[in-house]
């Protein structure tokens, strides 16, 4: 396998600093009282161990009618809750997008939640990169290929942590293998909170 910064994965340790993260956290939190975390489940039915909700125009959700983005939450009808500044600023400073994302998916980790290698290919342009930002405990990151076959390597992912998926690596095969309990005191009760920026519909133009 090419050396990850070769594949078009770029990874910024400790991009967000102790009070940027505290910062952001109480802003997701706040939008959070609005669009409440809930447990999603497969089309095919099967509970996901991650909790999630989402913010901005547009928001990644999962049921048995599929894999899709719509402009509500499932469970309150309401609008998704507007992206904080300090995410688009960051999306900004370390992609070369043209456009700013829409859609900004926030996944909540207990201690023995994962997330299976899957691609993000749910968007209208892969040419648009997925930005990452790591808040609260360190997880183990796998990062493969476009095939599911393709070998993976493993890297950590701490609070504060940036990563991007761009060119090669957009429609890489990527997951959680598990959570690191108690790395972290930053989210009261422990867990990790993952933001995952994308542009889910069109450029403009």
């Amino acid at each position: 396998m090419a050396p990850l910064s070769q594949t078009g994965f770029r990874l910024f340790p400790a991009a967000l600093g102790p009070e940027a993260q505290a910062a952001l956290l109480a802003e997701v939190m706040a939008r959070v009282a609005r669009a409440p975390f809930y447990r999603p489940v497969t089309p095919g039915g099967k509970p996901m161990s991650v909790e999630m909700t989402n913010f901005g125009p547009l928001g990644w959700v999962t049921d048995a009618r599929g894999y899709r983005y719509q402009p509500t939450h499932p469970q309150t009808g309401e609008p998704w809750p507007d992206i904080p500044q300090a995410l688009l600023d960051l999306w900004g400073e370390v992609t070369e997008a043209s456009a700013p994302p829409d859609a900004c998916l926030v996944n909540l980790y207990g201690e023995a939640a994962r997330m299976g290698l899957h691609q993000d290919k749910d968007e209208a342009d892969f040419a648009y990169p997925v930005l990452s930002v790591s808040l609260g405990d360190t997880a183990v990151f796998r990062l493969g290929g476009v095939s599911r076959r393709d070998p993976t390597a493993s890297v950590r992912l701490a609070s504060g942590d940036v990563c991007v998926l761009a060119g090669p690596a957009r429609l890489a095969h990527h997951g959680i293998d598990r959570v690191l309990a108690g790395s972290s005191r930053l989210i009261p009760g422990g867990g990790r909170i993952n933001l995952t920026l994308r542009r889910a519909g069109p450029g403009p133009g």
